[in-house]
C-alpha cells in the first residue's frame, strides 16, 4: 500500500464518513417504536441500520489503515468527543418528524452525491463500500425528498413545521462545503473529492425538491458549524453519553 494511501489525511477522511453514517443512524433509532405510523417507523428503524453497516464497514477500514489495532467497536465507542468528525447536522436533536424527513433530505443528497464520486475511488475498498452504499442513500433521499413535498405542500400545520425545520437546518448545510486540507490531501491521491466542490451539483439536487415543497430557502450567513474538525454542539456529549454507556461500563464486553 503506497504512502498516500495510509496518510492521516486518508485515515480522517474515512473516519470523518463512518462517522457520519454512525451517530446519524444513532439518532434514527431513536424513531424505533415513535413514528407516526407503523410503515414509517419500520422504514426509519431500516434506514438507521443501514446507516449503521455503512459506519461498520467505514470504521473497520478506517482501523486497518490506521493499523493501531482499533476495531469497528473500538472506534465506535471509545473516542472521546473531540476525535469524532462527523458533521454537526447529524448529531442535531430529531424534534420532530419533520425536522427528521428534512435532515435526512438534505444529507443523503449530498451523500448521494459522495458516494457516485468515491465508487471510483483509488481506495479500492472505499470504492467497494461506495458501491454498496449509493443504492441505500438513493433510497433514502428519494423517501425524505417524498416526505418533504407532502409536507411541505400538506396542511398549514405540517407546512409549518416543514418551514421551521429548513430554517433550523439549513445553516447546518454550509459546513459540508468547508474546504479542508485533509480534503485537499485526498483529493490530490484520488482517494475522493473535496467536500467543497459538490456544493453546486448538490444545490442542484435540492432546490427542485425544496421549491416543489412550497419551502422558502433561507439566506447564507456567516454562520458555520464545525463537527467535522471535532468541534461538536452541546447534543454530542449526551448522544454517545448514551450510545457509549455498555462498553464504558463492560469494556471489552461481548455478546
Amino acid at each position: 500500500m503506497t504512502q498516500q494511501m495510509t496518510s492521516p489525511e486518508h485515515i480522517e477522511y474515512v473516519l470523518r464518513l463512518g462517522d457520519n453514517a454512525l451517530i446519524l443512524g444513532q439518532r434514527l433509532s431513536e424513531w424505533c417504536g415513535h413514528a407516526p405510523v407503523l410503515e414509517e417507523d419500520m422504514a426509519l428503524a431500516n434506514m438507521s441500520l443501514d446507516l449503521i453497516g455503512q459506519a461498520r464497514m467505514l470504521l473497520t477500514h478506517a482501523g486497518r489503515l490506521e493499523g493501531r489495532g482499533r476495531d469497528e467497536d473500538q472506534l465506535a465507542f471509545l473516542r472521546t468527543e473531540p476525535n469524532y468528525r462527523n458533521l454537526t447536522l447529524c448529531e442535531l436533536p430529531n424534534q420532530d418528524f419533520a425536522r427528521t424527513m428534512v435532515r435526512n433530505f438534505l444529507y443523503s443528497s449530498f451523500q448521494k452525491l459522495l458516494w457516485e464520486r468515491l465508487m471510483t475511488s483509488s481506495d479500492a475498498e472505499l470504492a467497494a463500500i461506495a458501491a454498496k452504499s449509493i443504492k441505500e442513500a438513493r433510497y433514502h433521499a428519494q423517501h425524505a425528498g417524498d416526505w418533504v413535498i407532502r409536507l411541505g405542500d400538506g396542511t398549514a400545520e405540517s407546512y409549518a413545521r416543514a418551514q421551521g425545520a429548513l430554517d433550523y437546518l439549513w445553516p447546518y448545510t454550509a459546513e459540508f462545503f468547508v474546504a479542508t486540507p485533509v480534503d485537499d490531501t485526498v483529493a490530490a491521491a484520488g482517494v475522493g473529492p473535496a467536500w467543497s466542490e459538490l456544493e453546486t451539483a448538490w444545490e442542484a439536487l435540492a432546490m427542485p425538491v425544496l421549491a416543489e415543497a412550497t419551502l422558502t430557502v433561507p439566506a447564507r450567513t456567516p454562520f458555520r458549524s464545525y463537527g467535522k474538525f471535532g468541534r461538536h454542539s452541546e447534543h454530542m456529549g449526551h448522544l454517545l453519553a448514551e450510545m457509549q454507556i455498555m462498553q464504558r461500563t463492560y469494556p471489552g464486553a461481548q455478546w
